[in-house]
């Protein structure tokens, strides 16, 4: 029973979902995620949001999501008794802790509410990644594991296409202590699309920063990954030129074994090569060169 669950509420998440049909030049604005009447997808309303920060259109967006849709076939995302008690942005994540209300919600209305808010939130500027608490503690999955952060190419849109997997991963990623000069461990549940590979979803949230206090980051938050991918044991990561960039205060190893080693702890690849743009005859702060594979380092790790 609870496998079939698990799998219902998987698709009700990534099953065809959009935006109501209009001209195109309705289409402006953010996308404003509902629930359908039925309760089995998500549908999407246009809307403007006039605030010029972060926080400004966070409550906007937030209000738009308690508010009955203007389209009567959709239902707010946000029953009445629910609480947003308290909310945190923090290297470009956005932590809501909801009232211990939200777990009276039914399991399959949740992970939809759940969905139309990483959909929803996740456009507005300096916020990438959601992270769920309820009556300040981590939300629980089936499973009784931390949901963690989400972001929302978890929930893909798939008009009428094969529904892909949906998997859960409880990576130990590495980043820095405050002198920036060793390699601190931190163990970070993830729900993830299986569309995305785990290669991926480990640089990107090392990109993104350290989700919970006590560590810092080590790689410039405006680097990109340009892609990824495994053949014989090697993970090649091409990344583009803000990874060059000094943006943090730390050691010229700091950077590149906190991409090396977190890949090699949590997958099956052995060694690692870097480049920027596809190139690997660069040399990263005058001292080390792409131009060769690199292993775990574990003596950099505290």
């Amino acid at each position: 029973m609870r496998k079939w669950l698990a799998g219902f509420l998987l698709f009700v998440c990534l099953a065809a979902a959009g935006c109501t049909a209009v001209n195109e030049e309705e289409k402006s604005g953010y996308q404003i995620w509902y629930i359908n009447q039925g309760e089995t997808r998500l549908e999407c309303e246009y809307r403007e949001l006039h605030a010029d920060n972060t926080e400004g259109l966070l409550k906007e967006a937030l209000e738009l999501l308690r508010k009955s849709p203007e389209d009567t076939g959709y239902k707010p995302v946000l029953p009445e008794n629910v609480r947003i008690d308290s909310y945190k942005i923090e290297h470009n994540q956005l932590y809501l802790n909801f009232s211990i209300e939200y777990m009276d919600m039914p399991k399959v209305y949740e992970v939809l509410c759940r969905a139309a808010l990483v959909r929803t939130l996740c456009q507005l500027p300096d916020i990438d990644y959601i992270g769920f608490r309820v009556a300040d503690q981590p939300l629980m999955d089936l499973k009784g594991k931390a949901v963690g952060l989400m972001n929302e190419e978890q929930f893909i849109e798939n008009a009428g296409e094969e529904i892909n997997a949906y998997r859960t991963a409880d990576l130990t990623l590495y980043y820095t202590n405050e002198t920036g000069d060793r390699l601190i461990a931190q163990r970070v549940p993830m729900e993830y699309n299986s569309n995305i590979s785990l290669e991926k979803l480990i640089v990107e949230r090392l990109i993104a920063g350290p989700p919970y206090e006590g560590v810092y980051p080590t790689i410039p938050a405006n680097t990109k990954l340009v892609s990824v991918s495994v053949r014989d044991g090697i993970c090649y990561v091409n990344l583009d030129e803000g990874f060059l960039e000094t943006g943090y205060n730390v050691t010229e190893s700091i950077p590149v074994y906190s991409i090396v080693n977190s890949l090699i702890r949590n997958t099956d690849a052995q060694k690692v090569q870097i480049s920027i743009n596809g190139e690997t005859n660069r040399i990263f702060r005058e001292s080390i060169s792409f131009d060769t594979t690199f292993e775990r380092n574990e003596d950099l790790e505290e």
